[in-house]
C-alpha cells in the first residue's frame, strides 16, 4: 500500500475520543514510516522509532481499528538509538508541553524520523512546514518557543543539543554574519512524501 492508502485507511472511521490534529500527525507519521519498512524490507519498529509495545498502545488509543494489524509487531523491539537520535529524543522529551504518554511516544517517532533526509515536516509526513510549527508548538512548547527566528527545526534542534552539552556548532559569530545563512534559515518548501509517493504510483501505473 501506498502511504496515501496507509493514511486513508487509519483515518477512516473518527475516533471521537481522540483530537483531529494528533491523529492526522499520527497517521501521517505511521503511514509514511510503514511505507519505507516494506520498501525497504525493515521492520516498522525501526523506521517509527517505538518498541511494539508502545506502538500496539498509540494505535489502540487513536486507531482501534487498526489496532490487530499493528498488533502483529508487539513483541519487537526497536533498533539501537544512535547518539544523535538518543539526545533529540531525550531533548524533546524534556521538552514535552504536559509529559503524557502520548507525547513521550511522539517525541520518540520524531526522533527516528528526524535522522532522514529531508526537511522534517516531509520526513513526516506532514503537508506542509506550517503543520509541524503546529505540532511543537501543541506538544513541545517549552521548545519550540525557543525559535523565535525561525530557524530550520533540523537544525535548531541540533544547535540547542550541542549548545546544551557545551559544543561549538557553528564557527560563524552570528547568523546575520553566516556566509551560509540559507542553510539554516531558507525555504522550506517541497512536496509532501505523501503526496509524492501517491503521484509517481499513478505514474507508473
Amino acid at each position: 500500500m501506498q502511504p496515501a492508502e496507509v493514511y486513508a485507511w487509519l483515518t477512516a472511521i473518527p475516533n471521537m475520543g481522540c483530537d483531529g490534529f494528533d491523529a492526522h500527525i499520527s497517521a501521517s507519521i505511521l503511514a509514511l514510516a510503514l511505507w519505507e519498512a516494506e520498501t525497504g524490507r525493515l521492520r516498522p519498529t525501526d523506521t517509527i522509532g517505538l518498541d511494539g509495545e508502545a506502538l500496539c498502545e498509540l494505535s489502540k488509543e487513536l486507531f482501534p481499528h487498526a489496532a490487530t494489524v499493528f498488533a502483529r509487531w508487539k513483541g519487537e523491539t526497536a533498533s539501537p538509538a544512535s547518539e544523535d537520535e538518543a539526545c533529540l529524543r531525550d531533548l524533546l522529551r524534556r521538552s514535552s508541553t504536559h509529559g503524557s504518554a502520548f507525547q513521550n511516544q511522539l517525541a520518540d517517532m520524531i526522533a527516528r524520523r528526524c535522522l532522514r533526509p529531508n526537511h522534517l515536516w516531509q520526513d513526516l509526513g506532514l503537508r506542509n512546514r506550517q503543520e509541524l510549527g503546529w505540532l511543537l508548538m501543541r506538544h513541545f512548547e517549552p521548545l519550540a518557543e525557543l525559535n523565535r527566528s525561525d530557524m530550520k527545526w533540523k537544525k535548531f534542534f541540533y544547535r540547542t543539543i550541542c549548545r546544551d552539552e557545551g559544543y561549538t556548532l557553528c564557527a560563524a559569530p552570528s547568523c546575520a554574519e553566516c556566509d551560509d545563512f540559507d542553510n539554516c534559515f531558507g525555504e522550506e518548501g517541497g512536496e509532501s512524501l505523501l503526496a509524492q509517493t501517491r503521484r509517481q504510483a499513478e505514474l507508473r501505473c
